[in-house]
């Protein structure tokens, strides 16, 4: 069954897209592009579910991105 993820996106001072999963800690990856981003993040998330699938542990979403809001001060 497939899982669905939400990514965060951000893009550095050199231009390179940066892409968290909230829900996996420690989940990162980056790409020069967006679709470079997207291709790497799913690789990683792939990665990431393998190696908790191979050391036996439960995985459950423990949080669900609801979005993003600014606050200045």
């Amino acid at each position: 069954m497939a899982k669905k993820f939400s990514v965060i996106i951000e893009q550095d001072e050199d231009g390179v897209y940066i892409g968290r999963v909230p829900a996996l800690k420690g989940c990162v990856s980056q790409g020069d592009t967006l679709d470079e981003l997207m291709k790497n993040i799913k690789e990683a998330v792939e990665l990431y579910l393998e190696v908790i699938k191979e050391d036996k542990k439960d995985f459950e979403l423990d949080t669900k991105f609801i979005g993003i809001q600014e606050i200045e001060v």
